[in-house]
């Protein structure tokens, strides 16, 4: 369910992100330019990047090197993945930490003509890390289950 809601939001902030560009284009040749257009494409695309990266996340789609895991053994292999699972988690918690005092030190920034907080940009980076923290530790549970099971 949440997966289908994230995209769905992902879905419609391209959307928007496409037809405010395509307004802007429009106005801008027609000699009345948007001046805020750019600010709120770049809010909408930040977003868009975290939905994203989440979304991949899921889905497994994220790079990542399986020369050394192809080449254990079933059992190596999960224990492997979980340890990957972990520090990548450590990983990201950290990096939340960092995000989310960055927003914060970013509130009183007014971002251009829409003077709109710089934190409204700047939230996406937690927002977006607490939806992959969601979803490693989905992953995670999943595959200590499965090493169980064997």
């Amino acid at each position: 369910m949440y997966q289908r809601l994230e995209f769905a939001c992902a879905a419609l902030l391209l959307a928007s992100i496409v037809l405010l560009i395509g307004v802007a284009a429009v106005t801008r040749f027609m000699g009345a330019p948007i001046i805020w257009s750019i600010e709120v494409a770049q809010l909408l695309f930040v977003w868009l990047v975290m939905l994203a990266a989440d979304l991949a996340m899921q889905q497994g789609r994220h790079f990542g090197l399986s020369l050394l895991v192809d080449i254990l053994p079933p059992p190596a292999q999960r224990i492997l993945e979980i340890v990957n699972y972990l520090i990548v988690l450590a990983l990201i918690l950290f990096l939340l930490v960092y995000a989310v005092r960055n927003a914060v030190l970013m509130h009183p920034r007014l971002i251009g003509a829409t003077q709109m907080n710089g934190s409204l940009i700047h939230a996406a980076m937690p927002f977006g890390l607490l939806l992959m923290v969601r979803t490693l530790a989905v992953q995670l549970y999943e595959r200590i289950r499965a090493t169980d099971a064997v």
